[in-house]
This record gives structure tokens, C-alpha cells and sequence, in this order.
């Protein structure tokens, strides 16, 4: 059923605590593909500063950007493929939720799996959520994974 996963990360431990979950999912579906996504969004800084930066200054900064996101992913792909799992990885330029909608859909993406601070409220309205917005953007099914240590509330 699930034959093509996508993971996005963010590069933070959060992100990450989806992996195990995501190796059981690929070994219990004989999935074909799994990717690990990193999205690196359009320099944008506080105020406009970045309109203060030359477009050689802004066209380095991204590429840098770029660079440490495969860096993360090339070693994300080795501990899961050091597990027996076929894995790859993209690094994506663009708005988070728009380039994983577009690339679910250009690439035939079964599943999204990622992780989820859990947050309700003010929180999650003063933070934002990009699992919230894939939740109501997807077409496809989402495994949310709740972060290690979540504690419900009654």
C-alpha cells in the first residue's frame, strides 16, 4: 500500500523521532522508496535585512544553506540504509508546506510520516505549525508522530 514514504526533517531532534518508526513502517510494507526531505526556504530576515545583503552575499548564503541541509540528509541516509533500508534524500528550495504538497504530487508519495510538538492554543498559533498545514493541504494519508515524552493532558 505505502510503497513511496516521504520524511521531511528539519534537522532537529523533533523531526528526527519519527526514523524508527519510519524503518518499522518501510520493513512491514515492503516499501520501494522512502525519501528524506529538507526544505530550505527563501532567505527572509527580521526587518528586510536581507535586502541589505549584495545578490552574490544572498546567492552564497543559500548555497550554503543547501550544502549543510545535504550534509544532514547524506547522514540520515546512511543510518537508515546501515539498517537495511532503501532510502534517499532531496533538498527542496521553497515555502515548507506549498514544496511538499508540489513534490508529494510530482513524485507519487503514498505517505508523509513526520513528527508533531503536540501544541494547541496560543502556542501553536504564535509558533505556527507546519503539520497542521499539511494535514489540510495533503491529499495523501499523514502519520503524525507525537514527540518523546508527550504528556496528555485531562
Amino acid at each position: 500500500m505505502y510503497k513511496h514514504i516521504m520524511v521531511p526533517l528539519d534537522g532537529s531532534e523533533l523531526a528526527e523521532c519519527v526514523l524508527p518508526h519510519v524503518e518499522t513502517l518501510a520493513q512491514g510494507r515492503n516499501a520501494k522508496k522512502i525519501t528524506l526531505v529538507r526544505v530550505i526556504e527563501p532567505l527572509h530576515m527580521y526587518g528586510g535585512v536581507e535586502s541589505r545583503f549584495s545578490p552574490e552575499e544572498r546567492q552564497h548564503l543559500e548555497e550554503d544553506a543547501l550544502k549543510v541541509a545535504r550534509e544532514y540528509l547524506d547522514k540520515k541516509v546512511k543510518q537508515l540504509a546501515d539498517k537495511g533500508v532503501k532510502v534517499q534524500a532531496d533538498v527542496l528550495s521553497g515555502h515548507v508546506v506549498d514544496t511538499i504538497i508540489n513534490y508529494t504530487t510530482n513524485n507519487n508519495v503514498d505517505i508523509i510520516v513526520l513528527a508533531t510538538h503536540g501544541r494547541s492554543g496560543i502556542s501553536r498559533w504564535v509558533w505556527g505549525s507546519v503539520t497542521d498545514r499539511l494535514l489540510r493541504s495533503a491529499c495523501i494519508p499523514i502519520l503524525m508522530v507525537r514527540a518523546p515524552g508527550c504528556a496528555v493532558g485531562i
